[in-house]
């Protein structure tokens, strides 16, 4: 018997299956400063202990994509370890913060399965859930992968597809307990603009491009555990279709949130994700630009210090976003490599 985890193949899933993943996980302050140098965020709540403590946290918490980085990480050596590519989210939401010493490990359910018609691929969808320490929820989510099949002659499983909501309520929104965010520091945080001076409708420009480097990519992959082979190994990835490795998606992800400061500097916390796809691979050496556009604004009960805003944020690679590319009657404007849709808070006047 073989002592080595050659991952699962898309046969090897089935619906109900639970999976508790290996490796917990205890944030650092190192991880914090590692996240702000690969993707160059700079919202204040996440960069200043004295921010945070305005507000009424103990100290600053780490930002809420390095979080999901880290929840997500530990399911890839049992779900996508042999992923063609990642293909989407949907109903994520963001609990509870997260700070430096709590420790994150995460326990995935297959929740479908559905064979693609060349019979040697399968996509797997799954629900994760990432907690901490006190087994309190940090982060929930479903995402989709396809993932290989072992052997093409395989029989398929039955097709089951979840039925998944386009939009996570924003009435079941975590705004965070014990704190408040009644005369934010808008000096600090670099932009005058709060929740009440955003209009649905509104299509913002963030400007701003950075270029994908293999070696920041590489760093990421390692520091969130993601040995996906179609991320991680230039040697199987030579052979396959694009001669090269994929950047990550979380990475794109992340770029974006990052360059989206320019416009939204006080999105301060992500509340949840209603859904994204890769709409498109990227590769080292692409810059991605990226725009945002608000679809949807929403008080919180019982909260007249923050509010909810719904953004889709379109980034794109070698392309920059005066013209805010997007989708088309059929597809997406050459370019475009990620739809994102998902609810930030921000202070309200």
């Amino acid at each position: 018997m073989t002592k080595t985890n050659a991952g699962n193949f898309f046969e090897d899933f089935k619906v109900g299956q639970v999976l508790t993943h290996a490796t917990p996980r205890t944030v650092s302050e190192g991880d914090r400063a590692l996240y702000q140098a690969l993707f160059g965020s700079r919202f204040s709540l996440q960069s200043s202990d004295e921010v945070g403590r305005k507000a009424g946290y103990p100290q600053s918490p780490i930002d809420d994509l390095l979080a999901f980085h880290i929840v997500f990480g530990k399911t890839v050596p049992d779900v996508s370890l042999n992923a063609v590519a990642n293909l989407g989210y949907a109903d994520c939401r963001f609990h509870r913060p997260v700070f430096p010493g709590d420790t994150l490990s995460t326990i995935s359910k297959v929740i479908g399965l559905k064979e693609n018609s060349d019979g040697a691929t399968g996509v797997v969808y799954v629900r994760s859930t990432g907690r901490n320490q006190k087994d309190e929820i940090v982060i929930d989510y479903v995402r989709w992968v396809m993932v290989r099949k072992r052997d093409k002659t395989s029989p398929a499983p039955q097709t089951e597809v979840p039925t998944l909501g386009a939009v996570v309520d924003p009435k079941s929104l975590f705004a965070p307990l014990g704190v408040s965010f009644k005369g934010f520091d808008t000096v600090a945080s670099g932009s005058p603009h709060l929740w009440d001076d955003y209009e649905v409708g509104e299509k913002i420009d963030h400007v701003d491009g950075v270029t994908i480097e293999e070696a920041e990519h590489m760093m990421a992959t390692r520091l969130y555990q993601n040995t996906a082979k179609v991320h991680f190994n230039q040697f199987t990835e030579g052979q396959g279709r694009f001669g090269r490795r994929l950047i990550y998606g979380g990475h794109v992800i992340s770029l974006a949130r990052a360059l989206s400061f320019n416009g939204l500097g006080n999105a301060m916390l992500v509340a949840a994700i209603n859904g994204g796809r890769h709409v498109a691979p990227c590769f080292a050496g692409n810059t991605i630009f990226a725009w945002s556009e608000v679809l949807d604004k929403a008080s919180l009960e019982g909260r007249d210090d923050v509010g909810a805003l719904r953004l889709r944020t379109i980034a794109t690679k070698d392309l920059p976003c005066a013209n805010f590319p997007g989708a088309l009657e059929k597809g997406y404007a050459e370019g475009v490599i990620l739809d994102l849709d998902y609810w930030v808070l921000m202070p309200r006047r």
